[in-house]
């Protein structure tokens, strides 16, 4: 997958958890939790739905390494080669 496509498929997750965010909002370089006002779970299940669409685990070591769009879909790519 490319960025872009990473990029689609997260803000179609993080829409699927938070319907009421637009994609607009969704800040490249911040922490979506804050930003986005997103608890805990709604993260994790985040992280979970993205895994299972990218076929990717994510271990919670690495969460620290997610918080942002851009560092999600870096993250992501580097696992993907």
């Amino acid at each position: 997958m490319d960025n872009l496509e990473l990029k689609d498929l997260i803000l179609e997750e993080l829409s699927n958890i938070a319907p009421e965010i637009e994609d607009e909002e969704v800040p490249d370089d911040e922490d979506m939790r804050e930003a986005l006002e997103l608890d805990s779970m709604d993260f994790l299940n985040l992280i979970i739905a993205v895994s299972k669409r990218t076929q990717i685990a994510v271990p919670e070591a690495d969460y620290g390494k997610v918080l942002t769009l851009n560092n999600m879909i870096r993250y992501l790519q580097e696992l993907s080669n």
